[in-house]
């Protein structure tokens, strides 16, 4: 076992474990399931669970998903967090059913336009308060508060993140809310080092949930986010983690071991120089399967184009698969192309100019065509 000196977060209580302070690092994961397919959505918290899950996340879009929610809480003893969106408000529906509710501070001018985002933030920590929940401000690299955006150079991807949840931790420290967590992504490793690194130094008593966001499918997946939590956890830095990857359902558990075995095999001393891994040239993202997917056929898709793109793999090029409306339109500009996928069409992108719609049966042929086009114009 090798020592390492974890960074001296507060302690942070989500339902029955610690985040911080020291505790064992805690490793989570999010169903995929439709949240109001109760059924489906419980055996996928079952599953994760018995995988070793500490904390399980659900996304909830709407008051019918808040309702599936408390129905799904009655039949499990999992910690579970809540995935809030645009709509902020849901908080009070969910809050009574959960140990943690995650915003995202790029989310809240979505709704109630109007209405300053510390009003927005004290409601949240009024609705925590009564319902003892943890926080976790959860900022993503496609989804920044646009205000944060504007004070820097398009070329800065990591000062807007790290301005943006400095200052959601310091309007925290106004309120006098402590219970809470900060989590930092981008899909790629070395910006979520620099980030949370740069996030640790400022605020080293804030407890972080560490994840490579849209990291792929297994097995680069796996070792994209094996290159960041290996760095940043071999420096004490991160209290909880996620390993995002793109899998079906009865795989999700293969997430949770991942995770686990990141973990042990810093603390135990086996790690490798980030050249080791041999990742291929091409880089492939796509996003986990959630429940905001809206096509079943997201999955099957970003195999394909796996399968499909696999001849470029020597060539510097970036393509994104994205599976809802969320996170798709946003998180797909900064690569070469990018796929997000609604639920009758693909829509296709070459960095933030939309090339149109395609059905799921068309999509490849026009992504081999655009593919082509790139690569002859990084020649």
């Amino acid at each position: 076992m090798v020592e390492i000196k974890r960074n001296p977060t507060r302690p942070v209580r989500i339902g029955s474990i610690t985040a911080g302070d020291g505790a064992p690092i805690a490793v989570q994961s999010m169903t995929a399931t439709k949240t109001q397919d109760i059924d489906a959505t419980v055996a996928l918290v079952h599953l994760m669970q018995e995988a070793g899950a500490d904390v399980v996340r659900i996304a909830v879009d709407s008051k019918a998903d808040a309702a599936a929610l408390a129905e799904v809480r009655k039949q499990t003893s999992a910690n579970l967090s809540v995935d809030l969106q645009e709509n902020y408000r849901l908080a009070e529906l969910v809050a009574p059913h959960v140990d943690k509710v995650r915003y995202n501070p790029g989310h809240l001018y979505h709704h109630e336009r109007d209405k300053p985002w510390r009003e927005k933030v004290a409601y949240l920590v009024g609705v925590a308060r009564d319902n003892d929940c943890a926080l976790r401000v959860g900022v993503n690299c496609g989804s920044v508060d646009p205000a944060q955006k504007e004070k820097h150079d398009p070329s800065d991807s990591v000062s807007p993140m790290l301005e943006s949840a400095l200052e959601h931790c310091a309007y925290l420290d106004e309120l006098g809310f402590a219970r809470f967590v900060v989590s930092l992504k981008d899909s790629d490793p070395k910006l979520v080092v620099e980030v949370n690194q740069r996030f640790a130094a400022a605020r080293p008593d804030v407890p972080l949930h560490l994840g490579v966001t849209e990291a792929g499918m297994p097995p680069d997946g796996v070792i994209k986010t094996r290159i960041a939590f290996e760095q940043l956890i071999g420096r004490g830095i991160g209290d909880t983690v996620r390993v995002s990857l793109t899998v079906p359902n009865d795989r999700k558990g293969e997430e949770i071991a991942a995770g686990r075995s990141i973990i042990a095999d810093v603390q135990a001393g086996r790690v490798r120089s980030v050249v080791d891994y041999g990742l291929p040239t091409l880089n492939l993202i796509s996003c986990p399967s959630c429940s905001r997917v809206e096509n079943e056929a997201f999955v099957d898709l970003a195999e394909k184009v796996k399968e499909m793109t696999h001849y470029a793999k020597d060539h510097a090029v970036t393509i994104a698969v994205m599976g809802c409306r969320v996170n798709g339109p946003g998180e797909t500009d900064d690569a070469d192309l990018g796929l997000w996928c609604g639920p009758n069409y693909v829509n296709l992108k070459r960095g933030p100019e939309p090339l149109g719609q395609f059905g799921y049966d068309e999509i490849l042929p026009r992504l081999k065509t655009e593919l082509d086009a790139v690569i002859a114009a990084k020649a």
